[in-house]
């Protein structure tokens, strides 16, 4: 059998559907690819933050590991901040509750 050769963008947006789907097997049949395959790049991206491969050389796998911890550190800022206001759209709407419907 052929190996084939996919893109690190084609895996990313392969690894991104199973992350929404939550079903591997499910992707990996709807895109003709084994499930070990699938199974293999879901891991890499978790254990990696991203399917694609550190450099060798040590300084620009440093440099890499820093750019996708940099971009991984901005995310989490930004999903705490969206936390933060759902938290407060709650609050606001279990106060309202209670002021209109006081048991």
């Amino acid at each position: 059998m052929p190996r084939n050769q996919y893109s690190d963008e084609f895996k990313e947006q392969i690894v991104k559907e199973c992350r929404q789907v939550d079903n591997v097997a499910l992707v990996a049949r709807r895109h003709e690819i084994s499930k070990s395959t699938v199974y293999a790049w879901v891991r890499k991206a978790r254990k990696n933050g991203s399917v694609k491969s550190l450099p060798k050389d040590q300084k620009k796998k440093l440099k890499e590991t820093s750019k996708r911890l940099e971009k991984v550190s901005s995310e989490n800022d930004q999903l705490k901040k969206i936390l933060a206001e759902k938290e407060l759209e709650l609050a606001v709407l279990r106060d309202l509750r209670d002021q209109s419907d006081p048991q």
